[in-house]
This record gives C-alpha cells, sequence and structure tokens, in this order.
C-alpha cells in the first residue's frame, strides 16, 4: 500500500482538521507496515518449508547413495550402518513432511487469506480519498458563488452547489468516520488471528524435533559400536589417511 493523497486546490474553508488527517494517516500507515510484514513472512515461510523438503530429500538421496556402494556387498559392517542410516532419513523425510503440512495449513495458509483482505481495505481508503477530492472540489464552487454578489441568477447556482454539495459532504464523512472507526480495529485483531498460527508452528516444530532426537539416537545405538568419541575417530581417520598418503601411487613426485 501507498499513502498517495490528492493534490488539488484547497476550500477556503477547511474541511477535515489537520490533526483529524493526521490520525488518518498514521492509522494507515500502520495497516501500511502490516501489509508488508504480512506478505515478507509468508514469503519467508514458503522459503522456510521448501528448503526444510529439499534438504530431507537430499539427505534420502544421499543415504540411498552410500547404500548402493560396492563396499557394502563386501563389507557386512558398513551395509548394516548404511542400511540404519537410509532407514533414518526416510523417517525424517516422513516427520519432515508432516512438519510441513502442518505448517502449510496452519500458518502460510492463514497468512495468505490474511493478506487477502488488504485489497480491499486500499480500495476502501482510494474511495475515502476521491470522496474528499469531490467534497472540496463542490466546496471550493459553493465558496465561488458566496463571494458573488447576490443576484437572482447567483442564489439559484448558490443554492443548487449547496444542495450538489450535502449528498458529497454526508458521502464523505460516512466513509471517513467508517475507515476511522475500523482501520485501529482492524489493526489490534492480528493478534487474535495470528496466536493461533504462531501456537502451531511452535507445536509443529516441538513434534518435529522431539521425533528427530529419537530417530538419531536409535541411529547412533546402531552405527556407534566402538563407542569412540569425535576426537578418537578424527585421529583414527588421519592415521588412515596417513597410511594412503604413505602409498607409492599417490606420493609426490
Amino acid at each position: 500500500m501507498s499513502w498517495m493523497p490528492f493534490k488539488i486546490g484547497q476550500p477556503k474553508k477547511q474541511i477535515v482538521s489537520k490533526t483529524a488527517e493526521r490520525d488518518f494517516e498514521r492509522e494507515y500507515e500502520k495497516l501500511q507496515k502490516l501489509e508488508d510484514q504480512t506478505k515478507k513472512l509468508h514469503k519467508d515461510m514458503k522459503k522456510s518449508t521448501e528448503a526444510d523438503i529439499a534438504m530431507s530429500k537430499a539427505a534420502v538421496k544421499i543415504s540411498g547413495d552410500l547404500l548402493s556402494n560396492p563396499l557394502c556387498e563386501q563389507d557386512q559392517a558398513f551395509l548394516d550402518s548404511m542400511t540404519a542410516l537410509d532407514t533414518a532419513m526416510k523417517r525424517m523425510e516422513s516427520f519432515n513432511q508432516e512438519k510441513v503440512n502442518q505448517i502449510s495449513k496452519t500458518v502460510i495458509d492463514p497468512l495468505k487469506k490474511y493478506s487477502s483482505v488488504f485489497p480491499s481495505l486500499n480500495m476502501a481508503v482510494k474511495r475515502r480519498e476521491q470522496a474528499l477530492q469531490d467534497y472540496r472540489r463542490l466546496q471550493s464552487k459553493v465558496e465561488k458563488y458566496e463571494e458573488k454578489e447576490k443576484t437572482g441568477p447567483i442564489m439559484v447556482k448558490l443554492h443548487q452547489a449547496r444542495e450538489e454539495l450535502r449528498p458529497v459532504r454526508e458521502d464523505f464523512e460516512a466513509k471517513n468516520k467508517q475507515l476511522l472507526d475500523e482501520m485501529p480495529k482492524f489493526y489490534h485483531s492480528r493478534i487474535d488471528y495470528f496466536q493461533p498460527s504462531f501456537e502451531a508452528l511452535i507445536r509443529a516444530q516441538v513434534v518435529y524435533f522431539t521425533e528427530m532426537h529419537k530417530i538419531f539416537s536409535e541411529l547412533t545405538d546402531q552405527i556407534d559400536q566402538a563407542g569412540l568419541t569425535d576426537e578418537q575417530r578424527e585421529r583414527e581417520n588421519e592415521a588412515k589417511l596417513n597410511e594412503l598418503r604413505a602409498l607409492s601411487i599417490v606420493a609426490d613426485d
């Protein structure tokens, strides 16, 4: 949304006080920011779930590639470890998909629906501005005839201008009052609207990571037979790498 009031000639009579106009602009600017934030959050949430899906699919592919490694045909222990890893990655992907589905339903969809309300709000503000433009134009017309000499024809035109002004003024005042009453209500309603979504997001994450803890704890028990620490494994890998480096086929010329 963008605040772009019409730039037209001002009548001498002040139609809307500066204070009232500032109040209107302040409330509308708050909704502008809310719209931008809602759109950004919707976009970021979609990116996050897409990244989650890509991550789990990549993990399943890697475990599948390792399982099809020729070494699995020669080493039963390696085959058992890769089978356990592949099973864990597929379970992770399943739970991840459930989490993404839940977030899409309880967070992303409500954000999209909330964003769809703003175009109607923008249109209501544009209609209010158009009504204000008409009000100012007709008020200037009335003032023009009021300043002229009070002849018969002028008085007729003045009466006609006032009659033309009356419904336009009432239309503007109604639109202005409605927006001033409802914009703050709309802004404050965001908390009640979004709180269930954010609570659902937290629950979905808690369930997912609780299951991940179970899956990877079981996987650790299955493959960590030797019970080595990370430092011990690092030293062991370095020793084996040094043995490979010592081979003549990989020695530096």
